[in-house]
């Protein structure tokens, strides 16, 4: 009757089973809330009925089909498919509402859903939430004061764990609703149990934060394909937009448990309690001790105490003797209980937890209360070791001085902090046979639980024997003891360099009584294998970074190992002596490359000086040379050398005297003379720097050959310089280095992989920018080009023609009547003669070394150049670097033809088409144009050395290598000429001019005597012998009445020929009469009597002479 009149309305009629329906409600006003029904359909239809309506459209379709098929209505079949294409849209149905809550006054503002669909939360503007039955249509709850209130629900699941230990555990799992209400003015949220349950959590929010939940269902979900739905919960969110934050409300289940006398709710009660009394810090160890005990004898749940247990034993405030009687006290309990209710997890957790307490107990007892007596009779004699720590004493020294340089740390990392017992306890876990297992977490806590364990040993605090004894009666594994202490010992070697000698004693007692527990050292080992013991401590070893205190730890397990191996050898066969020797040998080479480590270590700790760059210091172990393969040594001390700044021609003195002591020192004791470092730097300080280099490279003679530290000192520099190419001092340091290369082979193997890997993109960069602009171009456009500004680019292009001009040196091809460039002075020995290439090879104790192929064995499978091409590279490479320095308007590829362009920016191995034969006349114009624009240039840039101030010598002669007043470029220009088929005389001729133009005529004099075709080069100087006349004599601001008369007296040709010289072209006007004089001497002596302009010269002469003598 319900179904029919509610949602069938007042016609309906009556039926056995309710109709597939929808439920709507609305909220607003008038009314109220209104429930609204919406019934799909009438009664299902008679098999009849559906038979006819099939039949029907069965029979339409094949007359439809038909009738296409005849052609008939062929128009009437596309208006239908026309039709069909629109979308066909069902006609809206009307709905009355069945029944709603009227209240005139009220108005409705939001409705929000329950995750069950029975309830649903209404606001209103009375600033009332009202809590509606859905399935009843009522209102079973209001709260007021919630204006503008957001509404939420949360559905949650009882927890597993809840109901495992219950009777009733295979019911399904009970679920508990709760409402959550947001009420922005009052800035609070709230969760409420439903259906009349208590607020059960309340917490103080912003005013003008956001509810986020979802609170309706899918429109078209009718109460029959919703049944078979699974409950999902959304997630309620609050948004604060101030702060950007999203939290999440998470209620736990048991906050609907409304029974007082719940066990649950009880045990969740009293764990609350005790986190509270945790948290304070102002209560005494008695006071925590009993609430404590009292709370965790109280607690019923397993799970809960296991809980509270836990969360006791990781307290920092809680003492360890408090902890021991609380956990005796439960364990006691819950081993007088029947065993059948105990929980085996609770009981095994609660004994495992006061066995690592008594543990900890016992061992901070050993260590403050330690037996010194014990201590001093049993001392070990260092017989065997001292000869060993006396080798390597003064290498220890230094290095103990350089690693001791304050550092900024934690007090709570400290190892020499205490260890709270909640961190003992944390890295401990017990295993399934009784046993204990230390699990390794972050570094810092294992060391400090070694510290804790062993460092009173170490430091002579306690007896070896008895804290040993005690962690193999705990249950502890010796190979996991063995670990423990060795990165203690790696990790303290600070503490440990202060007294090495009474330390080693220490961790022998402690490493003999760690190799004497049971589990140790296999009394059935196979004789023909290492024994895995030694083999961790070498591991250890090998992988360790600190490499004084890996010495160390190899000295003591070297000689504790051939005790113990020589013992067992007394007792057993004699076939078993090879495993022993194997196992010695095996200690004898890990000694050896310990010790090559500490000395390398020792040169790379030396700091750089203050304001060079590189980074911080590199370290290195066995393992990663090994892993660098046979040039990771050289690797290592090349980096040393960039961040030392150590110039080329310093590291080849050092090398040298390296060398030298070969002879007569061996590299033991070259590596023990490097004594302490200095305080202060100074040039002791160099000394000893030095003495540590050729230390190490005594130690390593084939890794740290010179050839070797050349090439890797060259490649350091080359990369650095790529990752930042306006540093160009790297780039021309890589070149210097190079030159100081003596193989050959090795250098062109270095050249052509540095022109291939760093150089030629850039260089076809820098080429292709300068034939865009036409000129040298700007800084923006070179660094936007090349990644460089543009006096960067200068220096750039300087250092590629010297690695070119390597690279033709030593090619050992000579081709005939063609010129290299030689303007440079080079280290590198030519490669003319055939030297064969040089044997590679490494120490005996690191010969395993495994990696990647070293820079030497690259170098040397590299393939010959070709040397036209590098020739050719190389001259394009002059021009640029010409047209840089001096600013030169040029494009320089268009200086060559169409052989010459396409051979550039090629391979250097392939051989390419390369121009040959008589050049086109207007390309060698251009060459000679640019060439003499270049000499210009440079002699622009040349000063009059009598005019230098003292304090600018010294400046200048440094200058005078390199830039635009270099003493080279002349030469330079002239074996270009050779080379572009210009005419050197031609260039010769206008250089003498440029130095007279200048006012050098010293300079210009020694270049006249090498001009070969002097009528010419004497027409040129009488003109501008011509032109310092007229300035004397006409132009000058001091002219004298004397110089008006000589004037009046010069022949009429003379005089008209002066006036019409133009002397605004001289660069130096105010060249000294005697000078003049000199000039035209020279002039008298290159030309020949039958020469037009001979008679000129002579009055020329008269006409000085005359000045000179009026002066």
């Amino acid at each position: 009757m319900k179904n029919a009149s509610i949602l069938g309305g007042f016609n309906a009629s009556v039926k056995g089973s309710p109709p597939a329906m929808s439920q709507y409600v609305t909220v607003g006003g008038g009314p109220y809330t209104g429930f609204y029904y919406a019934v799909e359909g009438s009664s299902q239809p008679l098999l009849s009925h559906v038979a006819l309506a099939v039949a029907s459209k069965l029979t339409s379709a094949l007359f439809s089909a038909a009738s296409g098929w005849l052609g008939w209505n062929k128009h009437k079949n596309e208006e239908d498919a026309v039709q069909k294409q629109k979308p066909k849209v069902e006609p809206a149905t009307a709905l009355g509402i069945r029944f709603g809550l009227p209240d005139s006054r009220r108005h409705g503002e939001s409705i929000c859903l329950s995750p069950c669909n029975t309830l649903a939360g209404v606001t209103d503007d009375f600033g009332r939430v009202t809590l509606l039955d859905l399935s009843r249509g009522i209102a079973i709850r209001m709260w007021k004061g919630y204006r503008d209130a957001q509404l939420g629900w949360l559905q949650v699941p009882e927890e597993r764990c809840d109901r495992e230990f219950s009777p009733s555990a295979s019911h399904p799992r009970r679920h508990a609703l709760f409402l959550v209400i947001y009420a922005p003015r009052r800035g609070i949220l709230e969760v409420w149990g439903m259906q009349q349950g208590p607020r059960v959590g309340a917490f103080t929010v912003g005013k003008h934060c956001r509810l986020l939940y979802a609170g309706y269902r899918l429109m078209g979900v009718n109460s029959v394909t919703s049944k078979g739905w699974q409950l999902h919960t959304q997630q309620v969110c609050l948004l604060d937009p101030i702060t950007g934050a999203l939290r999440t409300v998470n209620i736990p289940f048991h906050l609907a448990l409304s029974d007082k006398k719940s066990e649950r709710a009880k045990d969740m009660h009293l764990i609350k309690r005790l986190t509270m009394i945790l948290r304070s810090r102002v209560v005494d160890p008695d006071t925590l001790e009993r609430e404590a005990k009292s709370v965790l004898l109280d607690i019923k749940h397993p799970a809960i105490k296991k809980q509270a247990l836990e969360s006791l034993l990781s307290n920092k405030n809680a003492p360890v003797s408090c902890l021991i009687n609380i956990t005796c006290a439960l364990n006691d309990t819950l081993k007088q209980q029947d065993p059948e209710e105990v929980d085996e997890a609770l009981l095994q957790l609660c004994s495992s937890q006061l066995k690592l307490l008594r543990l900890y107990t016992d061992i901070q007892n050993l260590h403050s209360g330690a037996d010194l007596e014990a201590c001093s009779i049993n001392q070990d004699s260092l017989e065997g070791l001292e000869d060993e720590l006396s080798r390597v004493g003064p290498t220890l020294q230094c290095y103990a001085q350089l690693t001791a340089r304050p550092s900024v740390s934690f007090a709570q990392d400290s190892p020499d902090s205490p260890l709270p017992a909640q961190a003992f306890l944390s890295q401990m876990e017990c295993t399934e046979d009784g046993g204990l297992r230390i699990t390794r977490g972050f570094e810092t806590d294992w060391n400090h639980l070694g510290s804790f364990m062993f460092w009173g040993c170490l430091c002579g605090k306690s007896t070896p024997q008895k804290i040993c004894d005690t962690l193999q009666q705990a249950g502890f594994s010796p190979q996991q003891l063995l670990s423990l202490l060795l990165s203690v010992w790696l990790q303290r070697e600070k503490e440990v360099l202060v007294k090495p000698e009474e330390a080693v004693r220490n961790l022998h007692m402690l490493l003999t009584a760690l190799s004497n527990m049971e589990g140790a050292v296999e009394e059935s080992w196979d004789p023909q294998s290492i024994s895995p013991w030694w083999q961790q401590v070498r591991c250890t070893c090998i992988q360790s970074y600190n490499a004084a205190a890996a010495l160390l730890a190899a000295f003591v397990a070297h000689r504790a190992a051939k005790a113990s191996t020589t013992s067992r050898g007394d007792s057993k066969l004699q076939s078993e002596w090879e495993a022993v020797s194997l196992e010695l040998e095996q200690w004898v080479v890990c000694v050896r490359q310990l010790e090559d480590v500490l000395v390398l270590q020792t040169l790379l700790l030396v700091t750089p000086p203050q304001g060079a760059t590189g980074g911080a210091a590199a370290q290195c172990s066995i393992k990663t040379l090994l892993e660098g393969g046979t040039g990771g040594i050289a690797d290592s001390v090349s980096k040393w050398v960039f961040r030392r700044d150590l110039a080329p021609e310093r590291l080849k003195e050092i090398l040298q005297k390296r060398e030298d002591k070969e002879a007569d020192d061996q590299p033991e004791q070259g590596a023990g003379e490097e004594g302490k470092e200095p305080e202060e730097k100074g040039p002791e300080d160099t000394d000893r720097t030095a003495e540590l280099l050729v230390a190490v490279c005594q130690r390593f003679p084939h890794s740290l050959s010179p050839d070797l530290l050349f090439a890797h000192s060259c490649w350091e520099y080359v990369v650095q310089w790529n990752k930042d190419p306006e540093e160009g001092r790297y780039f021309w340091l890589a070149v210097e280095h190079l030159k100081l290369v003596s193989s050959p082979h090795i250098q062109l193997g270095i050249s052509a992989m540095m022109w291939s890997t760093f150089i030629v993109k850039r260089f076809s960069a820098a080429a292709f920018l300068m034939e865009k602009v036409g000129k040298a171009p700007k800084d923006r456009l070179c660094r936007r080009d090349v990644g460089m500004g543009d006096k960067a680019v200068t220096s750039f292009l300087g250092c590629c023609v010297q690695l070119l001009q390597i690279l033709m040196e030593v090619t050992g091809v000579v081709v005939k009547n063609q010129s290299h460039l030689s303007f440079i002075d080079y280290y590198a020995d030519s490669a003319v003669e055939d030297v064969g290439p040089p044997e590679l090879s490494a120490e005996e104790a690191w010969c395993g070394a495994e990696g990647p192929a070293s820079l030497a064995e690259l170098a040397l499978e590299q393939r010959g150049v070709h040397y036209p091409l590098v020739q050719h590279h190389c001259l394009l490479a002059s021009l640029l670097h010409a047209a840089m320095t001096f600013s030169l308007k040029v494009k320089p590829l268009s200086l060559f033809d169409s052989k010459g362009k396409n051979a550039f920016f090629r391979d250097l191995t392939t051989i390419q088409l390369m121009p040959s034969g008589d050049m086109d006349p207007g390309l060698v114009s251009l060459r000679q144009e640019f060439l003499l624009r270049v000499l210009t240039g440079w002699v622009q840039a040349l000063e009059d050395p009598s005019s230098s101030a003292p304090d600018t010598k010294e400046k200048g002669a440094l200058l005078s290598s390199h830039g635009p007043n270099a003493d080279w470029w002349p030469s330079l220009c002239l074996e270009l000429g050779s080379l572009l088929q210009v005419n050197p005389d031609i260039l010769r001729r206008h250089i003498v001019c440029e130095l007279y133009n200048q006012g050098l005529d010293l300079r210009a004099e020694e270049v006249m005597m090498e001009v070969e075709d002097k009528d010419v080069l004497g027409s040129q100087l009488l003109v501008l012998t011509g032109q310092r006349l007229s300035y004397s004599l006409l132009h000058s601001q001091s002219q004298t009445q004397a110089a008006m008369e000589l004037l009046a007296r010069l022949p009429p040709t003379l005089c008209t020929w002066i006036k019409a010289m133009d002397p605004s072209e001289l660069r130096c006007p105010l060249a000294p009469l005697s000078q003049t004089s000199g000039l035209v001497g020279r002039l008298i002596e290159i030309l020949p009597e039958n020469h037009a302009q001979y008679s000129l010269a002579l009055h020329l002469l008269e006409a000085v002479d005359a000045l000179t003598t009026e002066d």
